[in-house]
């Protein structure tokens, strides 16, 4: 299962690939989209575009993406949840199932805490993904999401199984 893994932001949104082969994690691809200067409207266009060509590249097989959390600035998180709106359609357009992840349910799954730092994010993919060269860290965030729908799909895979045994 190839997995897009999204960290969605108006200036930089985050993304990386991975393969999930049973338990065993290999990296293909991370980066960023930057979604340059201009009016909000050109901003989200140039994520689309960029995201577009991504998924065009990559051919994932399914894709997902960080929840925003809402924060002081009002403002801001409605501009993050514009961008984090072209996160979730663009690999909706390309025909990819999308599930969504908390940001603590990330940390979580790839650290073993919650309220880990980005640091500790980083590591931790490095770890689980042995010569990954991080694009930055909105892009390792990125894999950080690619890895923990990972794990979670192979739960749920491995509970159906199960369930269809007995």
């Amino acid at each position: 299962m190839r997995v897009l893994g999204i960290d969605p932001g108006l200036r930089t949104l985050g993304w990386g690939v991975i393969e999930a082969d049973g338990g065993r994690l290999s990296h293909l691809a991370n980066g960023h989209c930057l979604s340059g200067e201009g009016g909000l409207a050109e901003r989200l266009l140039s994520l689309h575009r960029q995201l577009t060509d991504i998924v065009a590249r990559y051919g994932p097989d399914c894709a997902a993406v960080e929840q925003t959390f809402v924060n002081k600035d009002a403002a801001g998180t409605l501009k993050l949840g514009q961008a984090r709106g072209i996160a979730l359609l663009v690999p909706a357009q390309a025909g990819l199932p999308v599930d969504e992840y908390a940001p603590n349910q990330v940390k979580k799954t790839v650290v073993g805490v919650g309220h880990a730092a980005k640091e500790q994010i980083q590591h931790m993919v490095r770890m689980q993904l042995p010569g990954v060269q991080l694009a930055g860290p909105d892009a390792a965030d990125a894999l950080a999401v690619a890895i923990c729908h990972a794990h979670h799909s192979r739960g749920r895979r491995l509970h159906a199984l199960a369930g269809a045994a007995r």
